[in-house]
């Protein structure tokens, strides 16, 4: 959750962060000017380094020259070193713009020293006079070596005047910078303040014009706070709270409507058992006319034909009473059976019925006239319209998770087109046979799709010109299908 406080923690985040920018830019570019700065005093050291330590030579070749003593031939070598190591350290000197300059003081600065090794030599060699000449020579060249490093101070000043220049500009843009960044963060700062209050206050506003609104009894007004810190999730515990109450309400009025249309139930009810007594008089009526029928045929000694009205009143007893609730397979198979009776009393040898059922699988429950339905319709488009009739068999398997039956006929077939309608449930069946209980095979398809609350439990395999084979996946244990039975029985 984005509470308030993780949000004060950001705002302190942010100004702290804002100096810390600010102070890391200024100190970067005052240490970068700083830098810069150093460089061209060190230059300016060396050179002037250098110039002293010729004159500090001269100096000293001029004290041993006078008294060539232990000591001042050491202080001698000391000054010597120091040279050496400062022309060393002109050559790091050297630009674009002082290359010939450079190296011509580097040769005088190399000149001395040579010139203050002949006088040493000779005079060891006590040659005083060719010393004095080569310290003659060492002295001038340290006049030289002065009058350059004055020269290269006054290029070094004319190479480095723009740079001045800038460094002075770039300090007052700094401090125009600094100015400018200063403002502009507390521009932005004051921006984020107000924008942190207003995602505050706002919210709070909103709810309170919520509880005004609830107060007054008008529960329609919908709570919308976007955001997921405590006032937004007071906002929407506030909301469903309005919600539940305006549903409890709505629920109230709704039992209320119940009753009164209750009581006026009552009475229909009481009308439509009147007439559902009146109407169950009829098929009682032709069960007894069947029976007695039956009986007395038999009595005349015309067996099949009292078989073949028995099976007739069997077969309208089952639809009549079985569509309200589930059967089991056995059940279907045996009215199957009278049903196939009836059929080939009608074919006689056009009509070959098959059955390979495996009898543990009859156990498994299904929606009532499922299979005859089906068997009808393989009867009236692959038996009555050939000449030579035809075949229908019928296969029960187990295969582990479900019970397979298939209902096979060797008819003319049918197109994908007419598959899919069937499959759709659109198909409601044309059966214009005397025996037929009307259920078409659309309304098997989607009784069985709500018994067991799946859409693949049928399957039609079938081409023009080759026959047909319906397949119905039944699974042995419906599972998380009471609520589909129950809506099932209640149809």
């Amino acid at each position: 959750m984005n509470t308030i406080q993780k949000k004060i923690y950001t705002l302190i985040a942010v100004v702290v962060c804002s100096m810390v920018v600010i102070w890391v830019a200024l100190t970067y570019y005052n240490q970068k000017m700083q830098h810069q700065y150093n460089d061209i005093l060190q230059r300016y050291l060396q050179m002037n380094e250098a110039s002293t330590l010729s004159r500090e030579l001269v100096t000293s070749l001029n004290n041993y020259i006078q008294s060539p003593t232990v000591d001042n031939m050491t202080v001698l070598e000391y000054d010597r070193g120091l040279l050496q190591e400062a022309m060393h350290n002109i050559v790091s000197l050297k630009n674009e713009g002082n290359v010939f300059v450079i190296t011509n003081y580097y040769n005088l600065i190399d000149s001395l020293m040579n010139a203050t090794d002949r006088s040493i030599r000779f005079l060891n060699e006590n040659n005083k006079e060719e010393a004095l000449n080569d310290f003659s020579d060492a002295a001038r060249l340290s006049t030289y070596i002065s009058e350059m490093t004055l020269t290269l101070f006054d290029n070094e000043l004319k190479t480095y005047d723009q740079f001045y220049r800038g460094m002075i500009k770039q300090s007052g843009l700094l401090n125009k910078l600094g100015i400018t960044m200063i403002a502009m963060i507390t521009c932005i700062l004051l921006l984020f303040t107000y924008l942190f209050s207003h995602s505050i206050t706002r919210p709070i506003y909103r709810l309170t014009q919520a509880a005004r609104e609830l107060s007054r009894g008008r529960f329609d007004t919908a709570i919308d706070i976007e955001g997921s810190d405590e006032i937004s999730f007071l906002a929407k515990t506030f909301d469903r709270m309005r919600i539940n109450i305006n549903n409890l309400f709505s629920e109230a009025q709704h039992k209320a409507q119940l009753e009164r249309e209750l009581q006026t139930n009552k009475l229909l009810l009481q009308e439509s058992q009147l007439l559902s007594l009146q109407s169950q008089i009829h098929p009682h009526f032709l069960f007894n006319t069947l029976d007695t029928l039956s009986k007395k045929v038999y009595l005349e000694g015309l067996e099949e034909t009292s078989d073949l009205i028995a099976s007739v009143a069997r077969l309208l007893r089952y639809s009549l009473k079985r569509l309200d609730r589930p059967v089991t397979l056995y059940e279907e198979v045996k009215i199957l059976r009278e049903y196939m009776t009836i059929q080939r009393a009608r074919f006689t040898d056009r009509l070959r019925y098959v059955e390979d059922i495996d009898d543990t699988c009859l156990y498994v429950q299904l929606p009532g006239l499922t299979l005859q339905p089906i068997i009808e319709n393989a009867v009236i488009h692959a038996v009555e319209p050939l000449e030579h009739g035809g075949t229908i068999s019928l296969v029960i398997q187990d295969k582990h998770e479900y019970v397979l039956v298939e209902i096979k006929d060797e008819g003319i077939g049918m197109s994908e087109a007419r598959i899919e309608q069937l499959l759709d449930g659109n198909e409601q069946g044309r059966l214009q046979d005397g025996h037929s209980t009307g259920i078409g095979f659309g309304n098997v398809v989607k009784r069985l799709r709500l018994f067991y609350g799946q859409e693949n439990i049928i399957q039609i395999e079938s081409k023009p010109g080759q026959g047909t084979n319906v397949k119905l996946m039944l699974p042995k244990s419906n599972k998380g299908g009471g609520e589909q039975n129950a809506e099932y029985s209640d149809r």
